[in-house]
């Protein structure tokens, strides 16, 4: 049954190993958690997930786990008739105990509950005789019957929920929607720290050392301010099918913005070709000649293209190709002179990655930027940033 479980992460990507799921086992053998499964979950969780973007995927799995244990096994099974007494004899109060008693006694209740598990042929939910949730049934998940036991969640206006269906980690999953939070922890990935100019900083390392050189005379060190050194070349493609994609890339840019000090943005439709744009508007006034774009910045600039890819091949391929004005020299041209000068370029696509296969002109970028494409999600900003930082 639990095999199942480790299963289940595995298929939804969350990184467990043998060896966590040994610890699981074991922390299970020492009664670290009840038989329900709202004590296993926050146990297996904080044991085999070592990162906060899987915690998703874990409830994902956890409540596909939960569900085929509850249809493979009936409530008779899942619930052995000595845990129910212990756990009655330990939850009762005082005065619950004496309601017990009013019905019957302990037997009586263990033995009409038997009863209706051999009757119920199926789920239920309200309603005060039938074993399930919700009603008043002593049996229900939810109800309120005052010489009752609890099968299933805890309810009946208490605390208990399945927070495993509550998603409450949605946002942090490394496949989630864009947030300018789960943007701006991808992004830093890429930041490469130096010290450069005036020495305006303290450095206590520097003055304990040369003031131990010094015999103990105290000799204080400065050094220059941490600033982010890598400077970001960003072209934006804008217009026509990107369209559905504005909302992603305004987001982007803004972390991008707020996360590098050295950044350069530009504009293109499609594809680049012997021009691009510093206006969004793409009038002629902000039109920058590529060949000056090559001339003015350093190979060591981290060139990041963010556009979905998806045009006529022959934008590509062909000279004449643009779908705006007479290009002379083929797309692919113009991409290969800035591929050849820039160091590191990758390319950032707003369409899902299981989608790219679908387009030609997908797999022609992708060649041109030796398969350095990735989708624009946490994970893929992520892998981006990490190749660009090599």
């Amino acid at each position: 049954m639990f095999l199942n479980l480790f299963h289940a992460l595995r298929a939804e990507r969350v990184p467990v190993t043998p060896r966590e799921w040994l610890d699981l086992l074991a922390a299970l053998e020492a009664d670290l958690a009840l038989a329900e499964p709202e004590a296993f979950y926050p146990l297996a969780r904080a044991v085999l997930v070592k990162d906060e973007r899987h915690y998703d995927r874990f409830d994902r799995a956890f409540g596909r786990w939960i569900e085929g244990v509850a249809a493979h096994a009936g409530p008779e099974a899942a619930i052995p008739e000595d845990w129910l007494r212990q756990a009655l004899g330990r939850d009762l109060s005082d005065e619950e105990k004496a309601r017990v008693q009013a019905l019957g006694g302990l037997e009586r209740l263990m033995e009409e509950f038997r009863r209706r598990l051999a009757e119920q042929r199926e789920r239920h939910a309200g309603g005060s005789k039938w074993i399930g949730t919700g009603g008043t049934s002593p049996f229900g998940a939810g109800g309120y019957h005052p010489e009752g036991m609890r099968v299933g969640p805890q309810g009946g206006g208490r605390s208990a929920v399945k927070v495993w269906d509550q998603r409450q980690f949605r946002a942090l999953d490394g496949d989630a929607a864009l947030s300018p939070r789960n943007i701006k922890m991808a992004l830093r990935r890429l930041r490469r720290f130096a010290r450069e100019g005036a020495a305006e900083e303290f450095d206590l390392d520097a003055t304990v050392a040369a003031t131990a050189r010094g015999g103990g005379l105290l000799d204080v060190r400065m050094r220059p301010e941490r600033h982010n050194a890598v400077s970001v070349l960003l072209f934006l493609d804008i217009g026509g099918s990107m369209d559905d994609h504005v909302h992603a890339a305004e987001a982007l840019f803004g972390a991008a913005k707020s996360e590098f000090k050295r950044l350069e943005h530009f504009y293109f439709h499609n594809f680049v070709y012997d021009f691009v744009w510093k206006d969004e508007r793409r009038v002629d006034t902000g039109r920058v000649d590529t060949f000056e774009v090559l001339r003015r910045y350093h190979p060591e600039h981290r060139v990041v293209f963010v556009g979905d890819a998806a045009m006529s091949p022959y934008e590509i391929s062909h000279a004449g190709g643009s779908s705006e004005y007479w290009n002379e020299e083929p797309g692919a041209t113009w991409f290969g002179r800035i591929h050849a000068h820039f160091r590191k370029v990758a390319w950032i696509n707003p369409v899902p990655r299981e989608r790219w296969d679908h387009t030609q002109s997908t797999a022609m970028v992708r060649q041109l930027v030796d398969d350095h494409m990735y989708p624009l999600t946490p994970d893929g900003l992520a892998a981006a940033m990490r190749f660009l930082a090599k």
